[in-house]
Formats: C-alpha cells, structure tokens, sequence
C-alpha cells in the first residue's frame, strides 16, 4: 500500500507522523495533504531514505543534480559530489549521468548517500539505444519500459518521467514556429526526435497506465517531466510548454487515482513578472500537486553567474507556492559541474528556499533574532544564528576590528554604537 493509498483510507502512516514533527504540523494534516495529493512523502520501499515531505504547508525542499557526461566519466568525481550535496544540506538528489556504465554509477550513488535520489530514466533509454542499435530514435518501445523497472528495482526514490509530451505537443511547438531557444530539455528532445522518427506516440504518455503501475509497485513518487521547459526567457509559457503543463496536470489526476504520489514539473528560464502566473497556473491546473522548478531562471546573459540568477527565481517561485527546487550551479550553461560548484549552487538554493519560506511559511524569528544581535554588536550570536558559520567566521577572522564588538566596515565609527549613546545613555 502507497503512501497516498493509506492516506486515503485515513491510516497515518509512521513516516506521516515523522513528516508532522519534522515540519511543525499536524498529523492529521499531512494525512490529510497526501490523501488529496498535495504532499508527497519520499521513499522507495526497497531502500526507506529517511523520511522528506514535499508539498503544501511544508517547507521548500532543494534537490541537487549530478552526473557523468559523454565528455566527463568519474565515478570518484560524481560520489564527491553527492556527499558534498548532502553534507550542505540538499533535500534530495537526481542522478542523471549519461557517460559510462549507468547502472553502476546510479547503485553506487544511491548506496552512497542516504538523500531520496531521482532519476530521469529516457537518458537511459537514450544511452543503451545508441550502444545498442547505433540511434537514439531506434530505440525499441519495450526499452522505455525495462529502463523503468531496473531503476525501480534499484531504489530509486522518484522519477522525472517525461509523460506530457505527446503528438498534440509537439505540434503545438511546430506551429508557434519553433523557439529562440530550441529545446533544452534532454529528455524532450530525445523523445521528440523518437516520435519524429519513428512516427508514432510517446510510449510513456500512451501506455500511462503501465507507467503508473511500475512505480506503484515500491512508492516511488512519479514527478511528470517538463520536456518542452523554456531554455530562454523569450520562451517562457509558450504554447508548447503551456500544453504540456496542461497534460501533465491531466495525468497527475490518473497517477494519483491509481494511488501512486505525483509531482509536476516547472520551469526553465523565465520572466520574472511572469513567474508568479506560472506557479499559481500550474497550482491550480494540479489540485494543488507539489510543484518542482528548475531554478528558475529570470535570464539569459550571465553564463558562471546563473546561480545567483536562479535565486531571484527560486525566491520568489517559493514565495508564490512551489515545492522543490533544482539548484544550479555556477558551471551551468557552460561545463559539467564539480563539487565545489555543486557546494555554491546548494547554498545557494538553500538561500532561495529559505527567503521564500519567510513569506510562504511566515518563518521570520530567526532574522528576528538577527537583528537585535546585530543592534547589540552581539557578535556570537551573530554567529550561532548565521546559517553559513564558516563563511562568516573565516571573513571576520580574517580582518579582525581594533574594538571587538565592531566590524572593519565601519570601525570607530559604528552607526549601531553612535545611536545607542543617545538613546540608551550609553
């Protein structure tokens, strides 16, 4: 029995209960969330990851991608990078290599860390194809399936499957006349090149229910891919993504009917006026599904600086109600990440996340406390509430201040000091 089955039948589960205290929230309230989709609760039976809820009245969560490239094969590389992505405090992680074995890289990653880890399994359908029979587009439709079930039976926590793109799609993105930006998701572009090719319908979209069962089988949470994402901000809620937003929303309903937890996928490069539309759009098209984002991403033109980007982004997708972030790092758009980039890109969707849960959530104490431990030069407290304590402690020992309750900023001439002689008599 899933978690979304139990739910269902107003059993609440242990790992209901670990979600309530971990959040602040009832039990009865995450029961409740699950039952009618709006939470999902991590967890492959086969594996049990500690326990992550996603969605409506919880925090916002950050997910962490790594993985080879057909250019960049280091399994050392890629098990660094998910130890440093779990030690910085990434929520969950998507395994997405498509360079060398795939099968060994993904079962070392997932012994490695104790993080749910996700999948997008058309890379692996994608990469056996061209091993196999020389082309991605000649890929076999029972493939698309036989990928599906290893990376089940392998652990594998949640899925990003690529169910939404289907012939209508595609023709929506053939008559709006193409993009500036092309198509950017990998997992779209090999699906429409196999449908293109091969003249047929997106195997996942037309055997959905197979799809569904597959997964049902160890409660692993379906998140609909966004293939048809916008790669340029010039892009954004064109009529292809809208429409597989659109189907995607459709087939939440089915997955969650069928008693399998779902998630819907944003998200990409986009405006930054049109991004609280596009998260209240997708909210309302899902019953309120989590909503997992791609940063994302308000523009186009700073390649080693997408990372900070993507704050301004995430922040205010979170403030307007997604669920999950993918972080990005300063490599993207340019180079495969190493482990000091996915250290910055974690940090920084944690910060993202956390501002957006100010307003989100109402979560404000802990900046509270800031502030009066700043008016009071309060320097250790300043420290013990600060979330990056290494940042803050190397740049203060490294230019200390001739009084200690003062920064080298402003010295003797602190504005905090000057202010509090005349209004507490100091």
């Amino acid at each position: 029995m899933t978690q979304l089955e139990a739910a269902r039948k107003g059993v609440i589960t242990d790992r209901m209960k670990e979600v309530a205290s971990k959040e602040g929230v009832s039990e009865e309230y995450v029961r409740r969330m699950v039952a009618e989709g709006k939470i999902v609760i991590m967890g492959n039976t086969l594996r049990n990851p500690p326990v992550l809820g996603i969605g409506k009245g919880l925090s916002t969560k950050v997910n962490a991608s790594i993985g080879t490239s057909t250019d960049i094969v280091d399994f050392d590389m890629e098990e660094e990078k998910a130890l440093v992505a779990q030690r910085e405090g990434a929520d969950t992680l998507m395994e997405l290599s498509t360079g060398g074995d795939l099968d060994e890289i993904r079962r070392r990653i997932l012994k490695a860390v104790s993080l749910p880890v996700g999948t997008v399994p058309l890379y692996q359908v994608a990469a056996e194809a061209i091993r196999k029979y020389g082309a991605i587009v000649k890929a076999p439709r029972e493939l698309f399936f036989e990928v599906l079930e290893k990376q089940v039976e392998d652990g594998v926590d949640f899925m990003a499957v690529h169910c939404g793109i289907n012939r209508f799609t595609v023709e929506r993105l053939k008559r709006q006349g193409y993009r500036y930006g092309g198509l950017v998701s990998r997992g779209g572009a090999f699906l429409v090149a196999w449908m293109e090719y091969n003249g047929e319908e997106n195997p996942y979209y037309e055997e959905f229910d197979r799809v569904v069962s597959i997964l049902k089988k160890r409660d692993v949470v379906l998140s609909l891919g966004n293939g048809m994402r916008s790669g340029a901000v010039h892009d954004s809620n064109d009529r292809a993504q809208m429409q597989e937003l659109i189907i995607n929303c459709e087939l939440a309903d089915e997955a969650r009917n069928m008693g399998v937890q779902t998630m819907v996928e944003g998200p990409g490069h986009i405006l930054i006026d049109e991004i609280e539309m596009n998260v209240k759009m997708a909210k309302k098209l899902s019953g309120e599904a989590p909503y997992y984002v791609l940063g994302p991403v308000p523009t186009d033109v700073f390649p080693g600086y997408d990372h900070i980007a993507a704050v301004a982004g995430a922040a205010l997708a979170a403030q307007y109600g997604a669920d999950l972030i993918c972080y990005l790092t300063p490599a993207e758009h340019i180079a495969l990440p190493f482990p000091e980039d996915v250290r910055i890109g974690v940090r920084c969707a944690k910060i993202a996340a956390y501002m957006g849960d100010m307003v989100k959530l109402g979560k404000k104490d802990r900046d509270l406390e800031m502030a009066v431990a700043r008016k009071n030069l309060d320097w250790a407290k300043q420290l013990e509430l600060a979330l990056y304590k290494d940042v803050f402690q190397e740049i203060r020992n490294s230019r200390p201040p001739e009084a200690p309750d003062t920064c080298t900023m402003c010295g003797s001439l602190c504005a905090l000091k000057a202010v509090k002689r005349i209004f507490e008599g100091e």
